[in-house]
């Protein structure tokens, strides 16, 4: 099973940014992906990513002030939040998994198996 740990969240003012890293134990996962999940809120995909060939899904939330990423040995996956508003305040989660499902996108949670602990990030007014 594919170890996860995320890094990299904290507290920023609104506008700033941050870079959450997130370093896989294996590198053979075909999807990644980042969630959030806010007290009281169901968790949401925030991006993913289809690692074979770099395509990527972003929330309509974010799009255009998160970009996801990868290293070149593709164990490492990162999220680079730019624009940070209070409303991205959660708790973001890297998730991984082997399988391909045609009838799944990449911000759907089922689709992982292989979840991290999480790293919490707080934006303020």
């Amino acid at each position: 099973q594919v170890q996860l740990v995320e890094s990299g969240g904290g507290s920023v003012q609104a506008g700033g940014s941050l870079r959450l890293s997130c370093a896989a134990s294996a590198s053979t996962y075909n999807f990644m992906a980042w969630f959030r999940q806010a007290p009281g809120k169901e968790r949401e995909g925030v991006a993913g990513i289809y690692t074979r060939d770099g395509s990527t899904e972003y929330a309509d939330s974010v799009k255009g002030r998160f970009t996801i990423s990868q290293d070149n040995n593709k164990n490492t996956l990162f999220l680079q939040m730019d624009s940070l508003k209070p409303e991205d305040t959660a708790m973001y989660y890297c998730a991984a998994d082997w399988r391909h499902f045609a009838h799944l996108g990449l911000l759907q949670a089922v689709r992982y198996n292989n979840w991290g602990q999480g790293t919490q990030v707080t934006v303020s007014a």
